[in-house]
């Protein structure tokens, strides 16, 4: 890799120690011929050798362990992603996930939902907990009659008769969403995080048991969902997962209809005139 000077690595840990104020961080004013940290101020951060940090700013150090990439992204207040950068201009990949749960989402997110007439999505965490969602996703999987405990996609799967009659085949909705919670919560780094829910899932579902035990991965991908709507009738939608960027605790999930039948159908759902006859379908159900 090649930066300004052939050595990329060293000329971003130059810029970022340059771009830190040493008053701030405790260290003497006196005597600085340049801003920023010098390079023994940056090693007594990150508790390595002045002589070690100074080789490897001059690119003469050889490739640093993860442990030591991620103290230097510590003593440079690096953030998520400017650390993210610094391994993979030093060891040419990522580092390890970080898993780090954050409350709510940004207003912009919710503005990406609302704009999604007739398209239902919403917004979950690594927990699977609804987070967010906009009025397609309200009206059709009913999200707006949810407390806020009630909220958790996986509970709503298991335990919830409303959700498991609308599904044409549960035990295959079940496995999959099974395989691909696994493979959410490893990739965000979060698999301790989840092991309450899990231990919970396990010891009240004998078929969540039974699924989980099988290990099987997947990723949400893309596919089409068929539901039982109690007032749409059957639906056919089209769905794509994605990530949130800079946010490993959330991922977005779209439902297109999948035929202009299908767009009718869910246009009539978030009409006024049937709204009222929506919400009393779905109190009689639950």
């Amino acid at each position: 890799m090649s930066g300004t000077n052939g050595n990329q690595l060293g000329t971003y840990l130059k810029d970022r120690r340059a771009k830190l104020d040493p008053a701030a961080l405790g260290f003497p004013m006196t005597r600085r011929r340049t801003p920023g940290l010098r390079r023994e101020e940056v090693a007594q951060r990150a508790f390595v050798s002045a002589t070690w940090y100074t080789w490897l700013e001059q690119g003469r150090g050889g490739s640093p362990s993860t442990d030591v990439l991620d103290r230097i992204a510590r003593a440079l207040m690096l953030t998520n992603v400017e650390r993210e950068h610094l391994f993979f201009i030093a060891l040419g990949h990522p580092p390890e996930v970080r898993y780090q749960a954050e409350e709510g989402i940004s207003p912009r997110i919710q503005r990406v939902l609302d704009a999604l007439e007739f398209s239902p999505a919403f917004v979950k965490t690594v927990m699977w907990d609804l987070v967010a969602w906009n009025r397609a996703a309200a009206a059709v999987f009913g999200y707006d009659a949810l407390g806020p405990n009630q909220r958790n996609i996986l509970r709503r799967l298991f335990f919830d008769p409303q959700v498991r009659a609308a599904q044409l085949d549960w035990q295959s909705v079940a496995r999959f969403a099974v395989a691909a919670f696994r493979a959410d919560t490893a990739r965000a780094g979060a698999s301790a995080n989840v092991q309450a829910l899990v231990d919970e899932l396990r010891r009240l579902s004998p078929e969540f048991e039974m699924l989980w035990r099988e290990n099987d991965v997947r990723t949400h991908g893309e596919g089409t969902k068929h539901l039982r709507h109690p007032v749409a009738g059957m639906l056919a939608l089209e769905y794509s997962a994605f990530s949130v960027d800079g946010r490993p605790d959330l991922s977005l999930v779209i439902y297109n209809p999948a035929t202009p039948k299908d767009v009718n159908k869910i246009r009539k759902l978030i009409s006024p005139t049937q709204k009222t006859t929506l919400r009393r379908a779905l109190t009689t159900l639950r």
